[in-house]
């Protein structure tokens, strides 16, 4: 069964020593409260060795656990939001993903749409990452979705299913086959993110669903069941629960308000 999963995304926020402060207010609030929960946090390259001690210190005082794949009482997993598809080499700012999966990463955040737009990353390339992610052990979470030029066009579904298939290599395909609890796809209506503006329960839903039947005519119902679909675009305690509701819905990436310990909190318990 697919787990539904609270991703939070820091973006470009958070020093090393906020990124502690916030970790110990986030452990000590939840206490044992997200146990069953899939919790992962995208914190900025440069904070995320104080991201991995920070959450270890207190999974330790709380007595919780840091080991991947334990279903109660677990420390937050910790991912990437970006790093590049060669494993090393002469790429001046890349980040690199064998050494975040050595540092602790469980998860790398792939095509989230400011990467898209602001640094001009194509399907091509991001399919690449995927593929790396997976080659290196590490779980992969790639962002899809519309401006609201293509929404307004009635174009919506077509692009969502594009930039889906073009990460779908046959590389992509083998390993999903295998191990499809691995990957997750966040539908994340552009014009939605950062905005205040959200898409209606509807609207996300209908796009959940079509990106579920999308997934089964290519990879079969049984490996497209295991794959979560979140939604992604101001999700706020306000209205995660009337979203988490909706068909297809399985889980938030959460930007602006994951910046918070107790709003990001009060997201989870919603």
């Amino acid at each position: 069964m697919r787990p539904f999963i609270y991703a939070a995304n820091w973006k470009l926020n958070k020093s090393p020593r906020e990124t502690k402060a916030f970790f110990q207010d986030f452990m000590a609030a939840a206490g044992g409260a997200n146990a069953k929960k899939s919790v992962v946090f995208f914190v900025p390259a440069l904070s995320f060795q104080a991201a991995c001690e920070a959450t270890e210190a207190a999974a330790a005082a709380l007595g919780m656990s840091t080991a991947p794949k334990v279903s109660a009482r677990s420390a937050p997993a910790l991912g990437i939001q970006n790093a590049y598809f060669e494993t090393q080499g002469a790429f001046t700012g890349e980040n690199s993903m064998s050494v975040a999966k050595e540092m602790g990463a469980a998860w790398v955040l792939v095509g989230h749409s400011e990467r898209r737009t602001i640094f001009n990353e194509t399907d091509a390339n991001l399919a690449k990452k995927v593929e790396a992610g997976f080659a290196q052990g590490l779980k992969v979470m790639l962002c899809i979705g519309e401006t609201l030029n293509e929404r307004e066009a009635g174009q919506t579904m077509k692009v969502v299913e594009t930039q889906s298939l073009a990460a779908l290599t046959p590389t992509v395909r083998a390993k999903l086959a295998q191990a499809p609890h691995e990957f997750a796809l966040a539908y994340e209506p552009v014009w939605a993110i950062g905005t205040g503006k959200v898409a209606t329960p509807e609207q996300a839903s209908e796009v959940h669903q079509f990106l579920r039947a999308l997934l089964t005519k290519e990879l079969g119902a049984q490996t497209a069941e295991e794959i979560s679909i979140l939604y992604g675009g101001s999700v706020k305690a306000e209205n995660a629960k009337a979203l988490g509701q909706m068909p297809g819905i399985d889980g938030f990436l959460v930007g602006g308000a994951s910046l918070d310990p107790k709003a990001f909190q009060a997201i989870i318990s919603a």
